[in-house]
């Protein structure tokens, strides 16, 4: 079987709109993606990051860009649609990404209060975590 696209989602949230907290939290988030996840930067096709109308101190994708190996990675940062009473302070991506192996199984990182988003994926992550460090 040939090569096949995958997506990953990934979200969390951040304590101040500033340019340190905001990094340090995209940090963290892209760390966690990549240590829980065989995804090459060369692999990725598109990485799309959304942040809440409350953070505007700088782009989450310009800090993506600073790692090593995503200076080539198409980014692109959009405002989340605000919802009444939704989470703040919140960034999220979605990255669709090539690989040849279909059924690799992926984790998709949900930090901090965003682990509130999917409830039952942090669940299925702890045992996918637990299963891997076996």
């Amino acid at each position: 079987m040939g090569w096949k696209v995958r997506a990953v989602r990934g979200a969390t949230t951040v304590s101040e709109n500033s340019i340190e907290a905001i990094r340090s939290a995209v940090h963290e988030l892209l760390n966690e993606l990549e240590t829980h996840n065989q995804i090459d930067p060369d692999e990725i096709v598109s990485a799309t990051f959304s942040a809440t109308r409350d953070l505007d101190a700088i782009f989450p994708a310009s800090i993506a860009r600073e790692r090593p190996r995503w200076s080539n990675v198409p980014l692109l940062d959009v405002q989340q649609m605000h919802v009444n009473g939704s989470l703040e302070r919140c960034i999220r991506f979605l990255i669709h990404f090539n690989t040849p192996n279909p059924d690799l199984e992926i984790y998709h990182p949900y930090l901090r209060h965003a682990r509130s988003l999917r409830p039952d994926w942090t669940m299925a992550q702890v045992a996918l975590i637990s299963k891997s460090t076996l």
